[in-house]
């Protein structure tokens, strides 16, 4: 008796290309109810459908993914994840971009072997590309911070009464509460604009 077919997606605010994930679960005809799909950084593994779908497995599913990064962030755990869904749950595997990665497949010693050296090498590989994607992110960042670009929203302009309204705040006539909302800001801003003001005329 056959088991089921189910397919797993993963986005993050790296990759947000769900679309193409599910085109490729199409393709392999998996019923779109078997298909489970978490839109949050896998920086860890709290994602609650993948939990469910690790909850329905039984022995002689077939589990379908895109690529092997859509198991973990890194070596250590894409190995983890690997080893509970083949060993544990006694489930199929198949990674769609790697057809050396299918269980189904050669399921003899010499089988096992390739397909374990090979998720080896692409956890490793998975993991060192996400260290590049950081690396060139931060020099990209430092990069445009000595051009003198800034860098996330643009400040508000300050009300024509924040002057006023911050002396009177500093000298205790008003209330950080008050004040705030004499200048049609959360407090929090105001707070923060007082302090690069009076940070800018120290300079």
């Amino acid at each position: 008796m056959e088991g089921n077919i189910y397919g797993y997606i993963r986005v993050s605010g790296v990759d947000q290309n769900e679309e193409r994930q599910r085109i490729a679960m199409s393709d392999r005809e998996i019923p779109a109810r078997n298909i489970y799909v978490d839109k949050q950084s896998g920086k860890d593994f709290d994602r609650p459908q993948y939990k469910r779908l690790l909850k329905r497995l039984r022995p002689g599913d077939l589990l379908y993914i895109k690529s092997i990064d859509r198991l973990g962030r890194n070596y250590k755990e894409i190995q983890e994840q690997w080893r509970i869904l083949t060993k544990e749950k006694e489930a199929d595997l198949c990674v769609m971009d790697m057809p050396l990665l299918d269980t189904r497949v050669a399921k003899d010693l010499i089988g096992t072997f390739i397909a374990d050296l090979v998720l080896q090498v692409l956890s490793f590989a998975a993991e060192n590309e996400r260290d590049a994607i950081r690396q060139r992110q931060a020099e990209g960042i430092a990069a445009a911070k000595a051009r003198g670009v800034q860098l996330g929203r643009p400040r508000r302009e300050l009300p024509e009464n924040f002057e006023r309204i911050r002396k009177e705040w500093r000298g205790k006539r008003l209330t950080l509460h008050s004040a705030a909302q004499a200048c049609g800001m959360p407090e929090t801003t105001f707070y923060n604009a007082v302090v690069r003001a009076e940070k800018k005329e120290k300079e």
